[in-house]
């Protein structure tokens, strides 16, 4: 399999991106180690950020000792669960986590509800903690996206814009080759390419936005949940552009729509709608 991807509108050709790394005969995935860490990174940055808010950074800590590997399985099975077709006949495949296909929605979701009961149990504010830990999770999607670089995977369909990636045609699944794609395949020295959106890099991109809007609006925060809710919103509205983009879509039984991309306008409206209601709130508070 060729291993080369191309961004020619930039001038930027890898000739040589591999998928892992060999250590003592053991093959380790660059997904995993870059999901790690954006995970160890996250939690980092939720720790400094706690410090610096005057509260305890180990409550992060070891809330993350429970909801990272809580966040792994739910990534993995909201994917299986709406791409069911793909594991029924051979179900071992749903252990197979090096393989990719892991829904960052689904561990959002799980970690959110994990989160949720250990601060319960722990009689601490939900609202405040999930402040500081949204500011890790967002980072750990902005460096976790790349994973889906060295795996070619959730790409979008045929594009030719300044940012538009070419992915030899052998090194992605066919189910994710559109006919505009191969309407516009390329042939460069014998290797077939298709040419697609790189949506990985416009969400890593989209999410470095979302962190500089959550830390500079951090002193600004009329009521706590509000960074977390402005968190959901921002990431919600992203996803939504950038899911209407892929063609691995994960497709709502029946409906056929895009599962992650419904989510994306409830989780993004919703969170907008409190927000208004919530700082209206704080204003009617102040002038009583």
């Amino acid at each position: 399999m060729n291993t080369s991807i191309n961004f020619p509108n930039l001038g930027i050709h890898l000739s040589n991106v591999g998928k892992s790394i060999s250590i003592g005969g053991f093959e380790i995935a660059y997904y995993g180690m870059i999901i790690a860490c954006g995970m160890i990174l996250g939690l980092c940055i939720a720790m400094w950020v706690a410090k610096k808010t005057n509260q305890n950074p180990d409550q992060y800590f070891d809330v993350a000792l429970y909801a990272i590997p809580i966040a792994l399985i739910g990534a993995r099975a909201y994917y299986v669960i709406f791409s069911w077709d793909q594991y029924k006949d051979n179900l071992i495949h749903i252990l197979y986590f090096r393989e990719g296909g892991l829904a960052i929605f689904g561990g959002v979701i799980a970690a959110v509800i994990t989160f949720y009961v250990y601060v319960k149990i722990k009689k601490q504010n939900f609202w405040l903690m999930a402040d500081t830990a949204c500011v890790g999770l967002v980072l750990g999607q902005i460096i976790g996206r790349w994973g889906n670089f060295f795996n070619r995977e959730a790409f979008g369909g045929y594009a030719n814009g300044l940012f538009a990636m070419q992915l030899p045609l052998n090194a992605v699944r066919s189910s994710d080759v559109t006919q505009e794609m191969m309407e516009h395949l390329q042939t460069i020295d014998g290797v077939q390419y298709i040419q697609v959106h790189p949506t990985f890099l416009y969400e890593s991109i989209w999410n470095i936005g979302v962190l500089l809007l959550l830390l500079l609006f951090t002193k600004h925060k009329k009521f706590n949940g509000e960074i977390f809710l402005l968190y959901l919103a921002g990431y919600g509205i992203g996803r939504f552009w950038i899911e209407g983009l892929r063609t691995d879509q994960l497709l709502l039984p029946g409906i056929k729509l895009p599962v992650s991309q419904v989510l994306s306008a409830v989780v993004a409206i919703v969170s907008i709608a409190v927000i208004l209601i919530q700082r209206k709130r704080c204003t009617a508070k102040k002038t009583v």
